[in-house]
């Protein structure tokens, strides 16, 4: 088979797609790592093209799932990338099939996952999905929507938490950085060039890991790999805001 699964046993000898040839992120790449094993434990699953490329799909229980939704007996899917030269080539739809089929092995309901109305930076493509079969079952203001792929038809939809129906952040003044060790490329960002950038500003700053499975699930934005806010609204996902080259850019397009 060309893909092929990360377990305990080989995670410290295989790659995780992201971030491989970043040195900068390579302690934000050994954080991921050490999540991921921790994660294997709740049934989550790490499946990617067995070459040295992003061609990848996460998931697991969306009961254990970093996200505040609710979906009881889903699968969440989480990270699912194909980039560069190994898109249309049938990539995307083999590993959202392993997915349904892990799903419907554990007898659960279907699939659910987070997009942007719009497509949001290090999201998944949300038309992509509805082609797919998905269908959105809640939004919230900020832009997000949970969409889903139901095997037979529910008696309840998957839906968002209070935390994020209002798409703010409790903290109102300055920048507030949400972010977990979901992704390699957020801890670094957020601790070094988000610092910098801040200071250049002197913009207060506020980050805010989400170091347990409980502070995600009840965190005031779906995405929780990383979220930026301003004066307590939602800005972006997009993770090179942190930079100053790029903050002006995305922040004054608002």
């Amino acid at each position: 088979m060309p893909y092929i699964s990360l377990t305990k046993e080989n995670i410290d000898a295989e790659h995780i797609c992201c971030a491989f040839s970043d040195k900068k992120c390579s302690e934000s790449y050994d954080f991921k790592k050490r999540w991921l094993v921790r994660e294997f434990d709740n049934g989550y699953v790490f499946r990617r093209l067995n070459e040295r490329a992003k061609v990848f799909i996460e998931y697991g229980p969306a009961e254990k799932a970093w996200v505040p939704v609710t979906a009881p007996n889903y699968m969440m899917i989480g990270c699912f990338w194909v980039s560069g030269k190994y898109k249309q080539n049938g990539h995307g739809k083999a590993l959202l099939q392993d997915a349904i089929e892990a799903a419907k092995h554990h007898g659960m309901e279907g699939l659910v996952t987070v997009v942007g109305r719009k497509k949001f930076h290090f999201m998944s493509d949300t038309k992509w999905f509805m082609k797919q079969g998905f269908e959105i079952c809640d939004s919230n203001f900020s832009g997000f929507s949970l969409i889903s792929m139901a095997f037979n038809k529910p008696e309840k939809r998957p839906y968002f938490n209070d935390s994020v129906k209002k798409g703010e952040c409790p903290e109102k003044s300055g920048i507030v950085a949400y972010y977990s060790n979901r992704c390699p490329y957020s801890e670094y960002h957020v601790k070094e060039s988000l610092v910098e950038t801040a200071a250049k500003r002197n913009l207060p700053l506020k980050a805010i890991k989400l170091e347990t499975m409980a502070q995600a699930q009840s965190a005031p934005t779906p995405a929780t790999i990383f979220s930026l806010f301003l004066g307590g609204k939602f800005v972006t996902t997009d993770i090179s805001v942190c930079m100053d080259s790029r903050f002006d850019k995305i922040v004054g397009k608002l």
